[in-house]
């Protein structure tokens, strides 16, 4: 099975401080800057650009790319994902020469090894995380310590976690003999329902509303309802597609494509409905990235 691996509105008062005194230009210039600029989203993603793979940062136009991790020349870092508030990021390292999930701040200081395993991503509330061990799922909370195993145990090959906005369920793909498929399941556990187990289905990823999951065939991007209708083909040009997540306002998802499956990889941005994509990064293999909104 394969490895994981925007739009806002400013608020408007030139008019009114057309009419305002000196103290209220003030007070409208104070309203004005609550709002998040363009520049408070980044797009964080996996790259060997620098020789060995290690966690980037980019702006969604393609520019201001930042490194954000260093370790050891024969230790990687991957599967990054912000947490709910922006302020850090849950990452897979082999530093120590295990597989482990680490934690960072959003500026790549203070790293600390969380446990061992795999593709863990946080829940809405940002005090658990789900992440992949020994091919099953487990659930661990981040101030205890506490950890339960979330998959059934006779589900094989578990993989790519990710947690409804909502926090009740959590979708996860998992691969039988007849192939892939993404499932529900209850963050307590218990027994999955299927999505849709056609194509090599897996990574999927909801969108900020929670209506639809987008997920990855052998060679594309979809998005489905969580109920398996209405199932959309989105990439339908040549190469490959891989690790798809959606923009911070659900209008548009980022992925990773190659020419191949052996890449190299670029990252792509396309309107979450089909369209034309757009290249956010070159020269390199870049993957398996994330999309936030920032302090």
């Amino acid at each position: 099975m394969r490895l994981r691996t925007i739009a806002w509105t400013k608020l408007h008062v030139a008019a009114a401080l057309v009419l305002l005194s000196g103290a209220a230009l003030a007070i409208g210039v104070t309203l004005a800057e609550d709002a998040p600029g363009p520049d408070a989203e980044r797009i964080i993603f996996s790259s060997d650009r620098s020789g060995e793979w290690r966690i980037w940062m980019v702006k969604p136009d393609g520019s201001d790319l930042q490194q954000l991790t260093e370790c050891g020349p024969d230790e990687g870092d991957v599967d990054p994902t912000f947490s709910p508030d922006g302020k850090e990021i849950l990452f897979t390292s082999t530093r120590g020469g295990k597989a482990g999930t680490w934690r960072m701040s959003l500026d790549g200081s203070d790293p600390q090894r969380i446990c061992d395993g795999d593709q863990a991503e946080w829940s809405p509330d940002g005090k658990q995380i789900a992440f992949r061990r020994d091919e099953a799922l487990f659930v661990r909370d981040l101030e205890t310590g506490t950890e339960r195993r979330l998959t059934p145990d006779d589900w094989p090959h578990c993989s790519g976690p990710a947690w409804s906005p909502d926090g009740k369920t959590i979708a996860f793909a998992c691969r039988w003999d007849a192939g892939n498929g993404i499932f529900l399941i209850e963050p307590q556990g218990g027994q999955p329902t299927k999505v849709y187990d056609k194509q090599g289905a897996c990574e999927p990823h909801w969108s900020p509303d929670g209506t639809r999951l987008v997920y990855e065939t052998e060679t594309h991007i979809c998005t489905i309802r969580p109920d398996g209708t209405d199932n959309r083909l989105i990439t339908y040009f040549g190469g490959v597609q891989r690790y798809a997540r959606w923009s911070p306002d659900g209008k548009q998802l980022i992925f990773c494509q190659g020419a191949s499956e052996r890449g190299p990889w670029e990252l792509y941005a396309i309107p979450a409905q089909g369209g034309t994509p757009r290249r956010i990064t070159e020269g390199a293999s870049d993957m398996y990235p994330d999309w936030k909104r920032i302090p």
